[in-house]
C-alpha cells in the first residue's frame, strides 16, 4: 500500500478544488491504492500557508510531515484569470526536495468553465525545479466543475467520462509510485553542490 498526499490548491474555504480533492482521495481508497490512514488531504483553503517567506508558524510543519511520508502527490490547481492561483504557487515555494524529490505527481486542473489547462502548463514549467517532483505525462482537467462529482453515483455523460478518466489516471499514479520507490531510495539528494535544479 502507498501513502498518497493530495493538495487542494485553492485559497477559498470549501472550494470546488477541495470537493475534487475529496473525491480523488475517496477513489484512491476505494481502488485499494492506499488506506484512509495512508492518505492525507492538504486543503490550502481550510488551513492556508502564510505568504512565504514567513516565520515557522502556521500549518507547514504538519504539511511537511505529510508530504515527507507520501510516496506520491496529487496537485489540484484551480484556474484563476488563466493562471494557477497564488495559494498553490506559494505552496511550491515552501515545498522542497526533502518532501517531494523523485516522487510522482498527478496534476489536476479545475475550471468553472471550459478552461483549466493553463495551471497545468504553468505548474509543469515552474513548480518542479527545486523540489524535483516528477509530474506524470498524464493529467486531469475537471471542466464545469460545479456540475461534476457531486453525488456518489455518476450523473450525466460528462460526469461519467471524468470519473472513468480519474480512475485511469489514479491507476497510472499508483504504478509510477511503486516504480519510483527504489529510484528515490537510491538517489542522494543531500549533495550541496546540486541543491537546486537548473
Amino acid at each position: 500500500m502507498l501513502n498518497i498526499a493530495l493538495v487542494s490548491g485553492s485559497s477559498r474555504h470549501d472550494s470546488q478544488s477541495a470537493k475534487v480533492a475529496r473525491y480523488l482521495q475517496k477513489r484512491l481508497i476505494e481502488l485499494g491504492y492506499c488506506t484512509a490512514q495512508q492518505s492525507s488531504l492538504i486543503d490550502l483553503g481550510a488551513q492556508p500557508l502564510p505568504l512565504w517567506p514567513a516565520e515557522n508558524t502556521g500549518p507547514w510543519a504538519e504539511y511537511k510531515e505529510q508530504l515527507s511520508a507520501a510516496d506520491a502527490l496529487v496537485v489540484i490547481a484551480p484556474e484563476w484569470n488563466g493562471m494557477a492561483c497564488p495559494a498553490i504557487k506559494n505552496f511550491f515555494i515552501y515545498a522542497g526536495k526533502t518532501e517531494l524529490a523523485h516522487k510522482p505527481g498527478l496534476l489536476v486542473g479545475v475550471s468553472a468553465g471550459v478552461g483549466g489547462a493553463y495551471p497545468i502548463s504553468e505548474l509543469r514549467a515552474s513548480s518542479y525545479k527545486n523540489c524535483r517532483l516528477c509530474y506524470l505525462p498524464e493529467h486531469l482537467i475537471v471542466r464545469h466543475v460545479e456540475q461534476l462529482l457531486n453525488t456518489p453515483e455518476a450523473g450525466n455523460e460528462d460526469d461519467q467520462r471524468i470519473r472513468a478518466r480519474i480512475d485511469y489516471a489514479l491507476d497510472i499514479l499508483n504504478k509510477y509510485a511503486l516504480a519510483l520507490q527504489p529510484v528515490r531510495a537510491s538517489i542522494d539528494i543531500s549533495n550541496p553542490a546540486f541543491s537546486n535544479g537548473m
